[in-house]
């Protein structure tokens, strides 16, 4: 794959007159605020981050704010994002930045990659964006641009295929306007380039393109060989409740599925739910309400949810654990909360 002339020039010149240059990180360009919204639009849509990046800023302005907060304030902010690991990542990075670098991001993008959750392309967007820095992306949406520039005949995540687009995206990054050329592919892929319906007739770069001379441009890139269907799991949630309407929730483990969140008690499907409660916390079950069940589904697996309100009398043996506490409803929603549970709630009070 040979790179092609003018290829940064018609980029830049549509991202002058059409491309995003009012968006909340694009204020005020730090490293730590491109940090931010780089982790958070990790597989995540800019529409649904605007919010969530608003509301994370105003908590943690700066990076001495962010690794000062303990870990359930960042995973409360977070929640309804998912990939929670994103967050628990982006909270060590902070202190390490803070304890270890005096609050400053590194210069260089592999100094910069010895962060946790922090890679090739995220380290030279953090640079390039911020500092103007001379560092190519390569995430999704470049990798869809390049993709179809050249008719790539293979999947980009087979290795050797990903390292031939790097070489591209090095080859096309320019020596000058390095913030402007990177967010330029960043809204080219996502605003003209998309997956299902590619608007190749107002592209800069049509005239080269190779997939636009195929029947299909969204042919490329090639999707990955696919693999069996996702797995399909399912498990019952308890809503329990005592007598104050206090509700019981349970610390998840920092590592695995919902790591370090709050999230409700929950046993294997064919469990009796009296049974159970009665067992593990020694609690007398008055009442128990089925709620509607739902399928939530992660990157590999399909979970069957379903959630059951469950009246208790006294909760005097478990008040005082801290894996299990009881919170007011209303201070559960301020929680770090799974995106499944913050939906349950929502619906008791519907």
């Amino acid at each position: 794959m040979q790179a092609v002339e003018n290829f940064a020039p018609r980029v830049l010149a549509w991202f002058d007159e059409y491309g995003r240059k009012n968006l909340p990180w694009q204020e005020n360009k730090t490293p730590y605020r491109v940090w931010i919204s780089e982790i958070m639009l990790q597989q995540t849509q800019v529409t649904t981050v605007i919010p969530y990046y608003l509301k994370f800023m105003q908590s943690f302005p700066t990076v001495e704010a962010l690794a000062a907060a303990d870990q359930e304030q960042v995973l409360a902010h977070w929640s309804g994002l998912g990939y929670y690991a994103r967050a628990r990542n982006m909270h060590k990075a902070a202190q390490m930045l803070v304890d270890e670098m005096d609050s400053e991001f590194p210069q260089s993008v592999e100094a910069v990659c010895e962060l946790p959750g922090i890679g090739r392309s995220t380290a030279a967007a953090i640079l390039s964006i911020s500092r103007g820095v001379q560092a190519a992306i390569l995430d999704g949406n470049v990798k869809r641009v390049l993709a179809r520039f050249h008719a790539v005949p293979k999947w980009p995540g087979e290795k050797q295929t990903e390292n031939a687009m790097w070489d591209l995206a090095e080859a096309y990054m320019p020596s000058s306007r390095c913030a402007d050329y990177t967010q330029a592919m960043m809204d080219l892929g996502a605003t003209l380039c998309t997956r299902s319906k590619p608007q190749c007739l107002i592209c800069p770069l049509m005239e080269d393109c190779q997939a636009q001379k195929t029947p299909d441009p969204t042919q490329y890139p090639i999707k990955k060989p696919k693999k069996a269907a996702k797995p399909e799991r399912s498990v019952q949630l308890l809503v329990l409740r005592n007598s104050q309407q206090q509700i019981l929730l349970e610390k998840r483990p920092q590592t695995g599925i919902w790591g370090g969140l709050w999230s409700l008690p929950e046993l294997s499907s064919d469990e009796s739910i009296i049974m159970h409660v009665e067992q593990r916390f020694a609690l007398p079950v008055s009442a128990v309400m089925p709620l509607s069940s739902f399928r939530h589904t992660f990157s590999h697996y399909h979970l069957d949810i379903s959630p059951s309100s469950v009246q208790v009398g006294e909760t005097h043996q478990v008040m005082e654990s801290s894996k299990y506490q009881w919170f007011d409803y209303q201070d559960a929603l301020s929680l770090g909360l799974p995106a499944p549970v913050r939906s349950i709630f929502e619906s008791l009070t519907e």
